[in-house]
């Protein structure tokens, strides 16, 4: 997998955690005996219970995936980049904060 891919897979899972999100990581499995998908050792079914008649967002990204990242343009200063943010107008909004 290219690296980017994994950092901001990485990155989306370290927000959802500060955010103190359901979050869970490691190989999706159906064990042989219960016939559960569990993640890791995460059974998903109960898991997902604490959200009944909850609307939520699931998203599953693999660490596997190989496809290349989709080049993008900025919408503020035009500027192409690979990446959740624009490179440089996350400097320039660092910069204007004094950090």
């Amino acid at each position: 997998m290219p690296a980017e891919r994994k950092a901001m897979i990485r990155q989306l899972a370290t927000s959802a955690y500060e955010m103190d999100l359901g979050v869970s990581q490691g190989v999706l499995h159906r064990d042989v005996e219960s016939g559960e998908w569990k993640v890791g050792d995460r059974a998903l079914d109960h898991w997902l219970e604490s959200y009944t008649g909850q609307e939520i967002v699931l998203i599953a990204a693999s660490l596997e995936d190989e496809r290349p990242l989709t080049t993008q343009v900025c919408r503020t200063c035009g500027t192409e980049y690979v990446g959740l943010q624009c490179p440089r107008c996350r400097e320039a909004r660092r910069r204007l904060r004094g950090r």
